[in-house]
């Protein structure tokens, strides 16, 4: 139907119809996502509370206090935020916490020192959502809060103005995925639609925003579907004409041309890493100066910084990722075991979520990695973050043992948490216990979801074209993978980087490919010269190639068996 009706190639009609549209109407709409089918943010519970407290504060140029998180996803809700409230003619200054020395979440001196100051009105951002006692303080000293965040609440939500988060459970807001820059974007799309700027200028103005929005939305890996795949697919193309100073800077020292537009993927590894290294390293600080500057040289200073921290922090992850892994292999690993939990004195609290992240790649469980440090009583504890693998819900398991910490949050996919030092071993315990319950040994290995059976030949210009209008590629909606039967292996693999990786000539229905076998490097006996193979693949982009005027694109095995 969908070949018919939209002129799809039948191996992308069958990749959209899998992934769940199989109506015209629908396929048309995700193929094509455009601005103007975001939802009224105004469907969003205390929006409306919200909008009319920051309207009066604009008006009368009341300060306005934005506190964020020291992340991707809360430095771009406070530059999107900002310059929005000055766009109106407000005033807005900010708060960044300094991860190291304040750690996450909202505290009670930075609201006595707001108070201080005369601000009567503080706007959370990507935080908040469990600082109940906090923004009972501000309340105390007469100060009005609005929280926007999408991390889980508590039953009991803080005592703030207006609490604007999808995930909260009375509000019937219809997508529950937003980012904490997705939700504060709907903030401004709603303060634009009751500004009295021309609804031209206003979707012209929305769209600006988007840029920040998307890194942030592919940063927190939500999934890439509804409102995420409109903001991301509009966000990152506009990243070929960026006039930001500081996005044409952060672009260029991550080694993109001028005009060439990030893919999803690009600004996953290439550009995110190097905004959270201010947080993980030093201060966010650095980001929100990055992007607000109007000196394309002071853009281009910080940008520099940014590159070197991210630098500094790619050795520091090395050098805990070799420790754990040497652990692993001295005390043996458990096959079986359905959940990890490392500790290590002294570990860089900047760095841990991503060593996490890339032990879950590895071992495909849930992973904890915790630093033992002090608490503010002087008393040892443990501090640290938790990712997770698509089937296990982390912050579900923290919530069914919260005695055991001294604050934790999150969502389902990444968490972290602070705990007393006694209570490690029971932890480790009662998380393992806890995955045992939701995770059998199929959740424990890597499966692929089969999107459509497709030949070599089936890859032509017309498939590949619109192979690329199913992205932006990432959570929620990943690279197809394609099955082809009976590929035979036209020469010896050749080994690349240390012999991890190979490059495996393969022949099907008459065409030859030279695919990439990541880290296969252990499995180059099954290539044997003249073997068939049923393999499972995937078409990825290849900007070095196109530069070198090779076919832009690559297949990319992600599986092999014996041809029967």
């Amino acid at each position: 139907m969908l070949t018919r009706a939209l002129g799809l190639h039948p191996v992308i009609a069958s990749v959209v119809a899998h992934r769940g549209y199989s109506e015209p109407s629908a396929a048309s709409e995700f193929l094509s996502p455009k601005l103007e089918t975001l939802h009224d943010p105004f469907l969003m519970r205390d929006m409306a509370s919200a909008v009319a407290r920051l309207e009066h504060a604009i008006k009368t140029r009341e300060p306005i206090l934005l506190y964020g998180d020291y992340d991707v996803d809360g430095t771009a809700s406070i530059v999107v935020l900002k310059k929005a409230i000055e766009l109106l003619g407000g005033c807005a200054a900010f708060h960044v916490p300094h991860r190291l020395k304040e750690g996450y979440g909202m505290r009670s001196e930075i609201i006595d020192q707001a108070s201080a100051r005369g601000v009567r009105l503080i706007v959370s951002v990507d935080t908040g959502i469990r600082a109940n006692a906090v923004v009972a303080h501000a309340c105390e000293l007469g100060i009005d809060v609005i929280l926007t965040d999408h991390h889980l609440p508590e039953q009991d939500l803080p005592p703030a103005l207006a609490v604007l988060n999808p995930n909260r459970r009375d509000c019937l807001y219809p997508d529950k995925n937003l980012c904490g820059a997705g939700v504060a974007l709907k903030l401004v799309q709603a303060l634009l639609g009751r500004s009295g700027i021309p609804p031209a200028r206003q979707l012209a103005l929305l769209d600006s925003f988007l840029k920040p929005v998307a890194i942030a939305t592919v940063a927190d890996i939500v999934p890439l579907t509804a409102e995420n795949r409109i903001i991301v697919r509009r966000g990152l193309s506009g990243l070929s004409n960026a006039r930001n100073h500081g996005l044409r800077a952060l672009l260029a020292v991550a080694g993109f041309d001028a005009g060439e537009c990030p893919s999803a993927h690009q600004v996953a590894f290439r550009l995110a890493p190097r905004i959270n290294a201010a947080g993980r390293m030093a201060t966010a600080l650095a980001v929100i100066e990055l992007f607000l500057t109007e000196d394309a040289a002071r853009a281009g200073e910080i940008a520099a910084e940014l590159d070197r921290l991210n630098r500094e922090r790619q050795r520091i992850e090395a050098e805990i990722a070799e420790i754990i892994l040497g652990q692993i292999e001295e005390e043996g690993f458990d096959p079986a075991c359905p959940a990890l939990v490392f500790a290590g004195p002294g570990w860089h609290l900047g760095v841990l979520g991503i060593v996490a992240s890339r032990l879950v790649e590895r071992f495909h469980r849930p992973v904890f990695v915790l630093s033992e440090t002090a608490d503010l009583a002087g008393e040892p504890c443990f501090t640290g973050s938790g990712r997770s693998i698509p089937d296990f819900h982390l912050l579900e398991a923290l919530e069914s043992m919260p005695e055991l910490f001294q604050k934790f949050g999150g969502h389902r996919q990444a968490a972290g948490l602070t705990l007393a030092a006694a209570q490690l071993a029971s932890f480790r315990e009662r998380f393992t216990e806890f995955a045992a319950t939701r995770l059998g040994p199929d959740n424990l290995r890597p499966l692929h979801a089969i999107d459509a059976e497709a030949s070599f030949t089936d890859i032509d210009d017309r498939s590949l074209e619109q192979l690329q209008r199913l992205g932006p590629f990432g959570f929620g909606n990943p690279l197809p993978i394609f099955y082809a039967r009976g590929a035979e292996v036209a020469a010896p693999p050749k080994a690349l980087k240390d012999g991890k990786h190979l490059t495996v000539p393969l022949r099907q229905n008459g065409r030859l490919l030279f695919c990439k076998a990541w880290n296969f490097g252990d499995r180059a006996a099954e290539f044997t010269p003249g073997a068939k193979l049923d393999i499972l693949y995937q078409i990825e982009e290849d900007p070095t190639a196109a530069r070198r005027g090779w076919a832009p694109w690559t297949v990319s095995l992600k599986d092999v068996r014996e041809y029967v």
